[in-house]
């Protein structure tokens, strides 16, 4: 599958920091898989979202089902059918049980499973700080840094796939090949599912790092922690070599006060928060931005007045990410 906007994709870096890392990702998660795949331009981010990743949701004590319950549920929220597809097959696969058609409609009250009915509750309420569901989570305190980190993970990753990539990784859309196609990926990604893994045996990838405030809620889980902390100051660096200082606050202030509900499709929110910026600042400031709260306001149109002014495919990752973390980790303070 081609990765929208991206000039070079074909290219496929052979950075030993790269290929050591899709082959830890064929091995554990089965295929090298586009959702990871995007990350090719800047090795460091592939490294980072691939330990986040492995750390909170393919390893761990609980039950990877639920995980993976949440990792759908928090797609559909996210409007993200590519992810919700990818999670329902991973979910066939973990646990035998088709739950796609209740998650892709929010129909959660039709799941018989009283834990996976909790799962899906409490992930499709991570966009409504405050919510009771929130207060009143499915999983032990041992267990939060593997399910928030789930979350959060698929908060990041549902705005990436969600511009970059297309609406699924089927080849149908419905019916009975749809269902057949759902069955054969699950057969085959169920191989990798019950691998047996060790925690923490990603965070060679990237350096060790103090774990930041904003991400707290992994401090008890020294797997988790290391890989968000390293996937943190990857997206951090990333990001400061493309967008201003001044830019990078005026949207981080923009993210700190958004309470979660969409921004509307209007423009007059953007102009507010990025009004006394021009030119490659106003692109590059506009498409973080979008990434982080309208994801899928994004279109060729404001790519191309990024690229104008910032032609590598590594600056548009960069930017991507960083909008797309940045509002990840601030969804992730309303889940403790």
């Amino acid at each position: 599958m081609a990765i929208r906007y991206f000039s070079s994709y074909s290219r496929i870096t052979r950075a030993e920091l790269s290929a050591r890392t899709l082959e830890q990702i064929q091995r554990e998660f089965g295929a090298r898989v586009e959702p990871f795949t995007l990350h090719l331009p800047l090795p460091e981010l592939l490294a980072g979202s691939w330990m986040a990743c492995r750390e909170s949701l393919l390893v761990g004590d609980a039950r990877r089902d639920l995980k993976e319950v949440v990792a759908a549920t928090v797609s559909m929220i996210n409007r993200c059918p590519y992810c919700v597809d990818a999670h329902s097959i991973m979910i066939l696969a973990s646990s035998g049980k088709d739950y796609a058609a209740a998650i892709s409609t929010g129909r959660y009250d039709t799941i018989a499973d009283t834990d996976v009915r909790k799962a899906a509750g409490w992930a499709s309420a991570t966009l409504s700080p405050g919510s009771a569901q929130l207060l009143s989570p499915p999983f032990s305190a041992g267990e939060a840094p593997e399910f928030i980190g789930t979350a959060v993970f698929f908060h990041y990753i549902n705005r990436m796939v969600s511009i970059l990539l297309g609406p699924s990784p089927l080849p149908f859309d419905k019916g009975k090949l749809r269902k057949a196609a759902m069955r054969m990926a699950s057969w085959f990604f169920g191989r990798a599912i019950r691998l047996s893994r060790e925690p923490c045996t990603s965070l060679d990838l990237l350096p060790r790092a103090e774990l930041p405030e904003d991400l707290g809620w992994a401090k008890s889980s020294p797997c988790i922690a290391g890989a968000y902390t390293a996937f943190s100051r990857a997206v951090d660096s990333a990001g400061e070599r493309v967008l201003p200082e001044q830019v990078r606050e005026s949207v981080s202030r923009a993210i700190g006060a958004w309470d979660g509900k969409d921004p509307g499709s209007g423009s007059a929110w953007v102009g507010r928060i990025l009004g006394e910026y021009s030119g490659a600042s106003r692109a590059a400031g506009e498409l973080a931005l979008l990434a982080a709260l309208a994801p899928y306001r994004i279109t060729s149109a404001e790519v191309s007045v990024f690229s104008n002014h910032y032609p590598d495919d590594g600056q548009l990752l960069a930017v991507l990410a960083w909008g797309s973390f940045t509002a990840a980790k601030h969804i992730g303070r309303w889940m403790v």
